[in-house]
């Protein structure tokens, strides 16, 4: 296992991966088959969240360029209708953490909806090669993925368990940037959060990589038409303090936007199947992120 300490996955020093973090990689695939090989920590003890009293499966439907999105949802059992939250990947895609990150979220009274952006290269779940990975990320593009949010938006109005008045979103790492383009373009978002997601350019990036990670969320801030809350970690090898601090200003007279800061944490704190996984500062966040949706999706 390597340690991922930036959103887009490994530095250039990091893509080729040892004897033995390969060992760990296949270890993994016996003992936890459905979480991403590529970042999972042998030492991890990842939270499992059953589906007792929920209703957990895969469906699709069809994405504005054709292609049939394929997507994980879990849902209280019931008629609803029930407050949705869409729930946006890291670059692994929906594999076993993000499948719980919906049961969690279904536990606590919500309909979860995780769809597969980038299935239509391939799926990174299963994969251990971080080149690869990324090159099926940077496949999906803006666009595309925008549209794919449109089309999950659309799904869920035509669902009689989902109250499409109220629709929050979430995201990690890679999806944490994709919460903040989100909420910027469409009006029926009501909420977002976004766990450590890119704001703004590396200092070092090339003309070619600013633009193609453009817009960028620190951007974005004067056309937010939902609140942002944004979780990050003060020691992201990816997302410096500076570039935080650029989006605290930018989030400056704008409506219930906010940013947390945990000084401590690095890039992934969050995910409990890795080993950046910090348990103080990520269930703090899940118990803001809840907070956060209380407010804004159950009222």
């Amino acid at each position: 296992m390597t340690l991922i300490t930036r959103p887009e996955g490994l530095s250039a020093d990091q893509i080729a991966p040892s004897r033995r973090s390969l060992g760990v990689a296949a270890l993994g695939g016996v003992a936890f088959a459905a979480y991403a090989p590529a970042a999972l920590s042998q030492a991890a003890s990842p939270i499992t969240t059953d589906s007792a009293g929920l209703i957990a499966h895969t469906v699709s439907f069809p994405s504005p360029d054709g292609f049939e999105l394929p997507a994980y949802v879990a849902r209280p059992e019931g008629d609803g209708p029930f407050p949705v939250v869409i729930v946006v990947s890291e670059i692994f895609g929906v594999h076993e953490y993000i499948r719980d990150v919906c049961r969690r979220l279904a536990k606590a009274g919500y309909a979860a909806v995780a769809p597969a952006f980038f299935v239509r290269v391939e799926d990174p779940a299963p994969l251990s090669d971080m080149t690869r990975i990324q090159q099926i990320v940077a496949a999906a593009k803006y666009e595309q993925v925008m549209g794919d949010i449109a089309a999950t938006l659309e799904w869920i109005g035509l669902q009689s368990w989902a109250n499409p008045d109220k629709v929050g979103i979430t995201g990690f790492c890679w999806g944490g940037k994709v919460v903040w383009q989100a909420c910027a373009r469409f009006p029926s978002l009501d909420a977002g959060v976004a766990w450590y997601g890119r704001l703004a350019p590396a200092a070092n990036a090339t003309d070619e990589q600013k633009t193609a990670g453009r817009p960028w969320p620190v951007d974005l801030a004067p056309d937010l038409k939902a609140p942002v809350l944004g979780l990050y970690g003060g020691q992201d090898g990816g997302i410096p303090v500076a570039s935080v601090e650029a989006m605290r200003a930018a989030l400056a007279g704008t409506t219930g936007s906010e940013i947390i800061l945990y000084d401590d944490a690095p890039h992934g704190f969050h995910a409990d199947y890795r080993a950046s996984y910090r348990e103080a500062d990520a269930r703090d966040g899940w118990r803001r992120l809840l907070g956060f949706f209380e407010a804004r999706l159950k009222h």
